[in-house]
């Protein structure tokens, strides 16, 4: 296709290989040659123009308009203009340049085209690109081809001028668009049929193409896009023949580093603020452009470790392995990354394989790091050393609640050992750090926390016999087992592995386990995670108060199951929650508590968290007065976890021998003799001793205190009757005597001896009731003592012969008094007649009285009268 510009073939060629000295050179000889020529002149000012030498281009494009108006003239003439600025003359040139086009369709395209551009030149409007557009749209028949050179043309001088003024979003997306205009178009075609453009402009559009694109990846770089920079460039690259390729190849390889650079520093970034996603991505980028570094990959493994992006961060780990496989690194990848795949096996080799890199090392720093770990048989002794710890505080036997078979302490460990929290565990313990964390017990601990059944025993509950290597859940359903069964499926629901029924977990026909167990169920109770209390005989929809009368309420074990356990739920007969309460414990219930609170004497906050031990013993003894057990004997033995102690279990022994072993161990480890304090019959085993614990139920004596006054006037009086010196050698006497103690079943007991002055008795007995007597003795307040034995009566009127003392224990306890320097009890021997007393509250009236006695030790066992006397 003809071109519009005529120009000859020599100049033309200067031209468009841009060789302008010899384009200026040739058109000044032409003009010389012939000074009419117009076009000669003309193409010299497009040539000056080229160069930016405006003056002279305009005065080349006058002369041609002087000699005769034409096309190239005006052309010219508005180039010149508006390289000068005058951007009103140059558009009024390109006018007067539309008259010469003959409605030459081709000519006028090729008009509109330089206007464009030229006047873009001047203000660089961004408008210019939407206006080429507009043309296009609205002149289809047009050569479309044209309107894309100039677009991305204009693109390339906006994203330059944004660049300029650090507009980088901005400058990325024009060059962006620049790059997409003119790779849609033919480079070859575009050269051959503009040829025009490229002699006026200087235009190589290959090299405007490329230009665009490279500049496009800097814009994109420098805007923080470092994702699509990274793939400009590799598009760049991907799309050019080799000639090209070559070309920039120096380009290439500077941008790469600084791409490379860049991108791996953000992502270190990014990793340190655990933004992985960013520095996946960013390590992304820089291994599509080198993907030799093992930094880079063990980098954005660690990020896709914090992903939890198990397994591509396992190929990056490998791909380390690859490109290091002298070092540690890559190795300590894997472990992480099969373990957070949860394969554990695995996991543990690449770890050991790790070990042994660190242990070749040669450097000081890796094989002080190489310090900072254990082997996995060291993980393994300290895991396995927690789990004995736990082991002993659980029951000998276990109902797995998942397959339903019974399993031993053996068995216990043997599942928890191929289990895949034990795995996930061992894998994990890796540094000494670890070791010192509780992390090992608390997953041992959710591993073996068992559920716990609290029940009364109804006619037929299945043993240790009848489930042995059976599946509870296939028996079937009938008495105890259906019960087992409920049982069992409420604590798998509620998320524990295992479950414990005294029924069947127990080999009841090895004494050696029973006496184990018995000693050790408190403590059972004590470690489970949950408590499970049957109420079979609390209908559905009963209304509070229910669990209150709930035969479950009097049993003996049950009132050691109830305070040992820390988390206990309720359920009635139909295995629904009491009352419909759905909390997680319902020892936290207000209602429910206080509801046990009535039913049992027992504060609401001892309920609640109940502490074993000698602390309040009579108290105690109390609470457990009301319980009853099928074997007699399992009053004493239910009471063990209670008061902290283990004593032999002697099944078929009295009941009073068991109950009087347990009180003789609680006075021989506390010293607490408020034990001694008992209404009723006494024991064979002891006369000290009440021979059932239902001796215990009438609450415990307290010693009256004294009032202010009370204390002034006692202080006066012993001043009077006693020296001080005296006093203080008393109390001396008094702190140096040895505790209670049982030796051989019989009692020594520190005790105070009073004289006793008179003994009345105070009425005839009813029938089958024993005598009541008031007697007064020196140190003592009037006492009333009743008994059914016949005490000798006399008063001061009518004394005896004999001298009659009364021996009282002495309390440790009555020395934590005010100072003694202020406030000693008086003595006082003053007794008013009989007949003037007023009956007391009990007829067991302790006095913290000073005696006039002296204080001994006395052996008491075989006579009863101290117990009734007390």
């Amino acid at each position: 296709m003809p071109q519009i510009l005529s120009i000859g073939t020599t100049v033309r060629r200067a031209c468009t290989t841009g060789d302008l000295s010899t384009a200026e050179q040739l058109l000044t000889q032409q003009i010389n040659a012939d000074p009419d020529d117009d076009i000669s002149y003309a193409n010299r000012s497009f040539v000056m123009a080229r160069k930016h030498q405006w003056d002279q281009a305009l005065q080349d494009a006058i002369k041609s308009l002087c000699i005769r108006p034409s096309l190239t003239g005006y052309i010219s003439k508005g180039i010149a203009l508006s390289g000068k600025g005058h951007v009103q003359d140059s558009v009024e040139a390109f006018d007067l340049a539309f008259t010469f086009a003959n409605e030459d369709s081709r000519i006028i395209h090729f008009l509109h085209l330089i206007k464009v551009m030229t006047v873009f030149n001047v203000d660089e409007h961004e408008e210019a690109p939407i206006r080429i557009r507009e043309r296009a749209a609205a002149c289809p028949n047009d050569d479309t081809l044209a309107y894309m050179v100039v677009e991305a043309y204009l693109y390339v001088r906006l994203g330059n001028k944004a660049t300029d003024d650090a507009r980088y979003n901005e400058a990325a997306d024009h060059f962006t668009a620049a790059v997409n205009t003119s790779a849609s178009s033919s480079m070859t075609a575009i050269h051959y049929i503009y040829e025009d453009l490229v002699v006026l402009f200087g235009w190589n559009m290959k090299s405007l193409w490329m230009a665009a694109s490279q500049k496009r990846c800097h814009a994109l770089l420098l805007a923080g896009r470092l994702r699509e920079s990274a793939e400009s460039h590799r598009y760049v690259m991907d799309t050019s023949d080799e000639t090209t390729k070559n070309s920039c190849l120096e380009w290439s390889t500077a941008f790469k580093q600084e791409c490379r650079t860049i991108c791996a520093t953000n992502g270190d970034a990014a990793l340190a603020e655990s933004d992985y996603d960013r520095a996946i991505d960013l390590y992304s980028t820089v291994i599509d452009m080198d993907p030799t570094s093992d930094a880079l990959f063990s980098n954005r493994s660690k990020a896709k470790l914090g992903k939890m992006l198990w397994k591509e961060a396992l190929l990056d780990a490998q791909k380390v392995i690859e490109l290091n496989p002298s070092s540690y690194l890559g190795y300590d990848l894997k472990h992480a990354a099969l373990h957070g795949a949860k394969r554990y096996d695995e996991a543990i080799q690449a770890f050991q394989t790790m070990l042994s890199k660190l242990g070749n090392a040669h450097d000081t720093q890796t094989l002080k790091l190489r310090q900072q770990y254990i082997r996995p048989c060291e993980a393994e002794r300290a895991i396995r050393e927690v789990i004995d710890a736990q082991i002993d505080t659980a029951p000998l036997r276990v109902l797995n609640t998942a397959t339903g078979l019974l399993c031993d302490r053996g068995a216990l460990i043997s599942d928890f050992t191929t289990s895949t929290e034990y795995k996930e565990l061992w894998s994990s313990t890796t540094t000494h750090a670890d070791l010192s964390t509780k992390r090992i017990e608390e997953v041992v601990a959710t591993y073996f926390s068992y559920a716990m059944l609290s029940h009364r025993w109804g006619g037929k509950e299945p043993l240790l016999q009848d489930i042995q290597r059976k599946v509870v859940y296939d028996l079937e359903p009938v008495d105890g087992i259906t019960k087992l069964q409920s049982f069992c499926g409420i604590a798998r629901s509620a998320g524990y592995r295992w479950a414990w029924s005294d029924t069947c977990c127990i080999d009841q026909n090895n004494n050696v386990e029973l006496q184990r167990s018995v000693n050790s169920m408190f403590l059972w109770y004590r470690h489970s995670s949950l408590t499970v209390v049957y109420l079979s005989d609390v209908t559905p929809l009963s209304q509070s108060g229910a669990l209150a009368n709930s035969v479950w309420n009097t049993r003996g074990w049950t009132f050691q199951e109830f305070l040992a356990s820390k988390v206990i739920l309720f359920y009635q007969k139909d295995w629904m929650l009491y009352l419909d309460d759905r909390s997680h414990n319902h020892k936290e219930c207000a209602a429910i508590m206080q509801e046990l609170q009535d039913a049992t004497g027992i504060d609401r906050q001892t309920l609640v968290s109940f502490r074993p031990g000698m602390s309040g013993a009579r108290d105690r003894l109390q609470w457990a007065s009301t319980r009853i057990t099928t074997l007699p004997e399992d009053v004493a033995y239910s009471l063990f976890g209670i008061f902290g102690v283990h004593l032999p279990v002697i099944y078929g022994e009295k009941k009073e021998n068991a109950l009087g072993r347990l009180l003789q161990e609680i006075v021989g480890r506390s010293g607490d003799i408020t034990v001694l304090d008992w209404v009723g019959q006494s024991s064979e085993f002891n006369s000290c001793l009440p021979a059932d614990i239902t001796s215990y139920a009438a609450s415990p004596r307290t010693m009256p205190s004294l009032s202010e006054d009370e204390i002034q006037t006692a202080v006066s009086s012993l001043r009077n009757a006693m020296p001080m010196d005296a006093a203080s050698k008393f109390y001396d006497r008094l702190e140096q005597l040895s505790p209670p103690r049982f030796t051989n079943c019989r009692l020594h007991l520190p005790c105070i001896t009073f004289h006793v002055t008179e003994v009345r008795r105070r009425r005839g007995p009813a029938q089958g009731t024993p005598f009541t007597y008031g007697v007064k003795a020196n140190g003592l307040r009037d006492l009333l003592i009743t008994t059914e034995e016949t005490l000798v009566q006399f008063s001061r009127a009518k004394p005896t012969r004999q001298t009659f003392l009364l021996v009282r224990p002495w309390n440790h306890c009555l020395l934590e008094l005010p100072d003694f320097s202020e406030t000693v009890p008086a003595i006082g021997d003053d007794a008013e007649s009989i007949g003037d007393w007023s009956e007391p509250e009990s007829p067991l009236d302790d006095s913290d009285e000073s005696p006039d006695g002296s204080p001994g030790e006395e052996e008491l066992g075989d006579s009863d009268s101290y117990s009734r006397a007390l």
